[in-house]
């Protein structure tokens, strides 16, 4: 058994992972709640997998636990985190069904927690955020998604917004003049606290749709699963082959940003 252990953060429509093997429940507590997770093994390394919205996708965007999320990843001391996120796509060239690993974010949300530093420790800290997914992972998904000829679009700007309902025609014309290519309600802030944890973190980012005044029909939840499950085979072939190819050691500073986090 390697040593190596891989998070995968499941979205919408990605709430299990029939890959793994020796599959069991567990627990893990942190200072800001308990988090239920599956453990299990695949190609000899140990996995973890996090269904953020719970079982049947019961906790909505605005209130999932990411800082209980992302504490309890730390606490497993995990050496990499990849997300799935489904999205509203406003690109041509990022056509639902497609697979984008995105490489920037811009945070619309408006009442969430965005950090785990809120002065309490006695200091402040500022996350560099110039390169704001891990580039060893995203190389790690590049580099399985060539194994399996599944094309990947590579770099895409994701826009977070609160949520849970979906963004009005204007919103997304303001996304698209921000130089938006995909929105989405869960992003952030869990790329912000995976960095501020010293985790390396990456999404692949699932357009399900066309977004608001882009789309020639009503945006509905249920065509986002049914998009979410037809992709789904293929989602899990990508992400088993990433979990066979992410390296041991980085390279990046991801874990460098890490270093303001309490001891024990």
């Amino acid at each position: 058994m390697s040593d190596l252990k891989v998070a995968i953060i499941g979205g919408t429509g990605v709430y299990n992972q029939s890959l793994l093997e020796n599959e069991h429940e567990i627990n893990v507590d942190t200072r800001f709640g308990t988090v239920k997770m599956m453990q299990g093994e695949y190609s000899g390394r140990k996995v973890f997998f996090l269904a953020r919205h719970g079982g049947g996708h019961a906790v909505p965007p605005h209130l999932v636990n990411y800082r209980a999320n992302i504490a309890a990843l730390k606490k497993l001391d995990v050496n990499a985190i990849i997300a799935t996120a489904a999205v509203g796509t406003l690109r041509e060239s990022m056509p639902p069904g497609s697979r984008v690993v995105i490489d920037q974010f811009i945070d619309f949300t408006k009442n969430r927690t965005l950090t785990f530093y809120e002065g309490k420790e006695g200091f402040v800290v500022h996350s560099d955020f110039t390169e704001p997914y891990c580039p060893e992972v995203r190389a790690a998904i590049f580099r399985a998604g060539a194994s399996l000829k599944l094309g990947l679009v590579d770099g895409g700007c994701y826009v977070c917004a609160e949520g849970p309902r979906f963004e009005t025609p204007a919103e997304i014309q303001m996304i698209d003049k921000w130089g938006g290519d995909l929105v989405g309600m869960t992003n952030v802030p869990e790329v912000v606290l995976a960095r501020e944890a010293g985790l390396c973190y990456a999404t692949i980012a699932l357009p399900a749709n066309y977004a608001a005044g882009i789309a020639v029909t009503p945006l509905t939840h249920e065509e986002v699963l049914k998009e979410m499950e037809r992709g789904k085979p293929n989602l899990d072939r990508l992400l088993a082959a990433c979990i066979e190819t992410i390296k041991p050691e980085h390279k990046c500073s991801c874990r460098e940003a890490g270093k303001f986090w309490p001891k024990g």
